[in-house]
């Protein structure tokens, strides 16, 4: 496909157009640049592979699917995408407000630490509020929550339901195709509200869950670090967090604020109505 055709659009948006167009490989290229164009606009295509868990060829073939020569040619979408963005949110050129956080030679566990900072402020920046509003009061009524997460995704999936239990709230968690976790997804209906968890490529057993629910009518949030994520996709309402890292696994600092957050903005509907529980658990 020749750029000409396409170049009215911004490359996220041209992504996001012909996101089903593309391989499973290269998905995961493009909803990673979708939601960090920044590292697209500045890194190599051997660093971008390596944030994407995808190969360089896979870049490349990638940026050639959308009608560039190369990886280089992409790169400067990228980055003129990323300068008229910069320039919306400051007027002229972006100022630089505080000090950084570390010195330039950083330390591997400063590296570690400058990533989780910013990946709590992308996320904070990226959640949609009316989704976080709709999340809550969902659960805030939902005769029946099912956590669907598996691996990582399953300790996240268990803390918010310990904080959604602390507040008497009817809660179960799915991290496995076990009989029992199957039976908890075979119990799904209208009055279900199902929340899939995803990091990266999402599990097969979240995407069936959130199918499931789909077809019985029930209410669906997905938590994902890609707002192009199948899970996502399949949700009807969709929060978004950052999961970039230089080490060798996805941060799940966002994650974990957001999990916290959510919970939070359920108690504070009606603190009062809580306000006993939380005092009781804390006697104990």
């Amino acid at each position: 496909m020749s750029r000409t055709s396409a170049s009215a659009l911004t490359l996220s948006a041209e992504i996001r157009g012909r996101f089903d167009e593309f391989s499973r490989s290269q998905k995961d290229v493009g909803q990673y640049i979708v939601d960090h164009l920044d590292e697209a606009a500045f890194h190599t295509a051997e660093e971008l592979a390596r944030r994407a868990n995808t190969s360089s060829s896979t870049v490349v073939r990638f940026a050639q699917a959308l009608g560039f020569e190369g990886f280089p040619e992409l790169q400067t979408a990228a980055r003129d995408e990323y300068r008229r963005a910069r320039e919306t949110v400051n007027g002229s050129v972006e100022q630089l407000l505080a000090p950084p956080l570390f010195p330039i030679d950083q330390t591997e566990f400063e590296a570690a630490l400058a990533a989780d900072h910013v990946n709590v402020e992308d996320t904070a920046r990226k959640v949609d509020r009316d989704a976080v509003a709709a999340a809550v009061d969902l659960i805030s009524r939902s005769e029946r929550t099912v956590l669907c997460g598996t691996d990582q995704m399953a300790f996240f999936a268990s803390y918010l339901r310990h904080l959604l239990m602390l507040l008497d709230l009817r809660c179960e968690v799915v991290a496995s195709p076990s009989q029992e976790g199957l039976a908890r997804l075979g119990r799904i209906d209208e009055a279900t509200l199902v929340i899939g968890f995803s990091a990266g490529r999402p599990h097969p057993l979240v995407v069936r869950a959130m199918k499931l629910a789909r077809h019985r009518g029930a209410k669906t949030v997905a938590i994902a670090d890609a707002t192009l994520s199948e899970v996502a996709k399949l949700a009807q309402h969709r929060l978004y967090y950052s999961s970039n890292s230089p080490t060798y696994v996805r941060s799940h600092t966002a994650l974990l604020g957001l999990v916290q957050a959510l919970a939070y903005g359920v108690y504070a509907l009606d603190e009062s109505a809580y306000a006993d529980r939380i005092k009781a658990f804390k006697l104990k």
